[in-house]
């Protein structure tokens, strides 16, 4: 029996879907789902939903952090700035200590979505929070560095009422996007219904960093992806 629940931050992204699968081996699962004026805001809402519905989750909630758009400073939110082509060979890596970030971070965007789903989790008494940060095969953003989710777990400790028992959970952080591929393969992870463009919502572009790893993790796994491309 799932006796316990557990909120899964769900982009509607590979990573956050196979995060997903992984959390529902244990716990019942909650689902939140953050449109903060990205791009393909649309498109990955539409992924979340399809996600919900496959694991039959009824407890959702989406939200909309417009302002991430309005602060801007990042290629994702802002149509001015240039979603670059993938240089896959310069993909930042924990041992490059992220002296590089890309133009698609937004800005603390991970401290936003997480201080959302300690609010919810207070309310509905879930003991868990988990979120697909990778950040050992990723784009180099600092808010998916262990470290951050280390010291967000104190300050839920530090900024929550006495009795509540919250710890956010990173299951993907150290692993490389083949073997996130390989893991939801094996365990039945829906990665037909995720979308990871940064740009495109009909087919995806291929070429931004986002489709570029998700393309090598799919390629290194030996598995083929099934979502449209360009």
């Amino acid at each position: 029996m799932k006796n316990d629940l557990a909120i899964v931050l769900v982009s509607g992204g590979m990573d956050s879907c196979v995060c997903a699968a992984l959390a529902d081996i244990e716990y019942q699962l909650a689902f939140l789902h953050v449109n903060y004026g990205q791009r393909t805001q649309a498109r990955e809402l539409r992924a979340f939903n399809e996600i919900a519905d496959y694991y039959k989750v009824n407890k959702r909630l989406i939200v909309s952090l417009e302002h991430l758009k309005v602060i801007g400073g990042s290629a994702l939110t802002d149509s001015n700035i240039e979603v670059p082509d993938a240089d896959i060979h310069s993909t930042h890596t924990s041992k490059l200590k992220y002296s590089s970030i890309p133009i698609t971070y937004v800005p603390f965007r991970n401290a936003h979505l997480l201080s959302i789903a300690t609010s919810w989790a207070e309310v509905i008494g879930a003991g868990k929070i988990f979120i697909g940060a990778v950040e050992e095969d990723s784009s180099g953003y600092p808010d998916c560095r262990e470290t951050f989710y280390q010291a967000f777990n104190k300050v839920i400790e530090e900024g929550t009422k006495p009795e509540t028992r919250l710890e956010i959970i990173t299951p993907l952080i150290h692993m490389k996007k083949a073997d996130i591929v390989k893991k939801g393969a094996q365990i039945g992870a829906p990665l037909n219904l995720t979308w990871s463009c940064y740009q495109n919502n009909k087919k995806a572009c291929g070429r931004c960093e986002s489709c570029a790893l998700r393309l090598k993790g799919f390629k290194e796994a030996g598995i083929k992806d099934s979502i449209p491309y360009e």
